[in-house]
């Protein structure tokens, strides 16, 4: 293959008073590392959310929540750019715990965990949550479980759907008002898998892991187009990748923001050229993953891409 030197890089200039899309597009003009991707993610996800045959699927990993990128991903929801929603339980649980009232705080990563621990202070690398937050959040949780109709079998959706239903705001209160499923497929890997299980001891209801299994693959063969914006990996990552791999069709737009190395053979650092080979993505499907911290680069991907989309 021949290579060719056409397309110069663009010096960057900063001024004042240019908007979050301007940015994004000088660094595209530059076009170089992580930037570049950025700017190509931004393009994408615009393309993305502006398709109205395209089901939008977002997953989040990550300790997002505690570092106070929970508030975009409701907003989201709330604007409609979300149609599916596939999460950890952490990232659940802390979504909880801001909506009951309890804060996450800013700490330090410099410190001694054992003084924190004596102190019933968690760590979250530099955000700190108290312990009473878990103790306020178990009051609440036992609760909306004893709720539930007795001898009953719920789907995990159901069961977030009904406690957001219980919410005043946040993720989970958003999805629940606006009717979109909310999927954790590894929810008992979570304080709120725990705290059904305490309340398992005593009531009898049970939660089928499977049963949202249909609702999803019936919507998977059903839509016309499919895009993919994720947010770190790991579960959701692949419960959202392996939703497409049963029908003929794969996603045609696909952005990831990580910080893992893909020459490690982990989902969460997996290129996205490398689930073509699976056929998670099509062939031509758009696609970008930018390498960085999603508390950086999801803000500027999101509020470049709303720019664009409301001028």
């Amino acid at each position: 293959m021949q290579h060719e030197c056409n397309d110069p890089v663009c010096q960057m200039h900063i001024r004042p008073g240019m908007t979050v899309s301007e940015l994004v597009d000088a660094m595209g003009a530059a076009g170089a590392y992580n930037g570049g991707s950025l700017a190509e993610a931004v393009s994408i996800t615009e393309a993305m959310f502006s398709d109205p045959k395209a089901t939008r699927f977002f997953g989040l990993a990550g300790a997002m929540v505690p570092a106070g990128m929970g508030g975009i991903v409701s907003d989201l929801l709330e604007c409609g750019y979300i149609d599916i929603l596939v999460s950890t339980g952490a990232n659940l649980t802390h979504d909880i715990i801001e909506a009951i009232g309890c804060h996450h705080y800013h700490g330090t990563e410099i410190c001694d965990d054992v003084d924190l621990r004596h102190e019933e202070i968690n760590r979250i690398y530099d955000v700190y949550l108290p312990t009473e937050a878990f103790e306020r959040f178990e009051e609440f949780m036992q609760e909306v479980y004893s709720e539930l109709p007795e001898g009953s079998v719920i789907s995990i959706s159901s069961l977030l759907r009904h406690i957001g239903e219980r919410l005043d705001s946040g993720i989970l209160a958003t999805a629940a008002r606006k009717g979109i499923p909310v999927y954790c497929p590894a929810i008992q890997d979570s304080m709120i898998g725990l705290q059904y299980w305490l309340f398992s001891q005593s009531g009898r209801v049970v939660i089928d892991a499977f049963l949202d299994m249909k609702d999803l693959m019936n919507r998977c063969f059903s839509l016309e187009r499919a895009g993919a914006l994720l947010v770190g990996g790991g579960v959701p990552k692949n419960f959202i990748f392996q939703s497409m791999l049963m029908t003929e069709n794969g996603f045609s737009y696909a952005v990831q923001l990580t910080g893992d190395r893909p020459d490690l053979g982990g989902l969460s650092g997996a290129t996205l050229d490398e689930a073509r080979s699976w056929g998670k993505i099509n062939e031509e499907a758009r696609a970008m993953t930018v390498y960085g911290d999603a508390t950086i680069t999801l803000p500027l991907l999101i509020a470049a891409t709303l720019e664009r989309l409301v001028t």
